[in-house]
């Protein structure tokens, strides 16, 4: 039972440490975004977290693709019925 309560013990301050770290590392990069200068603090929030922003389609757009759609199934459903 030692045993384990050693381990949990040491569990414990490896937690702290990293989550210390991670302080340090999230401190560090909001300094550099700072002084990074030319709109890197301006950026949204969806490539903050690396992903690209939404394109929007037009309704023609999404017509053309519903009516694509369709004809597919249309097609996979007449295969279906022979």
């Amino acid at each position: 039972m030692a045993n384990l309560s050693a381990v949990i013990s040491q569990l414990r301050r490896e937690r702290d440490r990293v989550s210390h770290e991670l302080e340090r590392l999230e401190h560090a990069i909001k300094a550099l975004d700072h002084i990074g200068g030319s709109g890197a603090g301006r950026r949204s929030a969806s490539a903050k977290r690396g992903r690209r922003p939404r394109r929007r389609l037009s309704a023609a757009a999404r017509a053309r693709i519903a009516a694509a759609q369709r004809a597919r199934w249309a097609k996979f459903r007449s295969k279906q019925a022979k």
